[in-house]
């Protein structure tokens, strides 16, 4: 059943949710933890799906690494709504706004790889990403143990397929 909640960029009043339904996977170890701080930061770069009340049903952002790459990045779902669609729209409004910002690729380090690829994602190497590997997976808890999947898509008409 689709989720009824609209799509709109983060407001400073969506912050404390939007790392409540974060940290809420990060405690399953299943997503890291975000800081509010980060979040007021990179508050231009949230997507949120609000329910009619205004409560935030689902979250996603773009990290820009270059002015053609970003990443999905901190893409939740409250789970009670899990299979609702809320994911796949926020992914197309990230990529949305990742074409209008001019950014060609996108990219994801994620566990549930089959969610990205049925959204147009391809399974890909960690290390066509060396932006990412330099800023943020050097300082990850995780580094040594990470069982995360990179998965990417290109989003210029032009180029149809990621190259894997």
């Amino acid at each position: 059943m689709r989720d009824q909640s609209s799509l709109r960029m983060a407001q400073p009043g969506d912050i404390d949710e939007i790392v409540s339904l974060v940290n809420g996977y990060a405690s399953d170890s299943v997503m890291l933890p975000i800081t509010s701080e980060r979040v007021v930061l990179a508050l231009a770069d949230f997507i949120v799906a609000a329910d009619a009340r205004g409560r935030v049903r689902a979250c996603g952002a773009l990290k820009e690494y270059s002015p053609s790459l970003a990443e999905v990045a901190s893409l939740a779902v409250a789970r009670d709504a899990h299979g609702s669609g809320l994911g796949r729209r926020v992914v197309a409004e990230l990529e949305a706004l990742a074409r209008m910002r001019g950014i060609d690729e996108l990219f994801a380090l994620t566990l549930t790889s089959g969610f990205f690829e049925s959204v147009g994602y391809v399974v890909t190497e960690r290390a066509r990403y060396p932006e990412k590997i330099r800023r943020d997976c050097m300082s990850c808890p995780r580094r040594f143990g990470c069982n995360e999947l990179c998965v990417a898509r290109m989003l210029r008409a032009d180029t149809l397929e990621c190259a894997a």
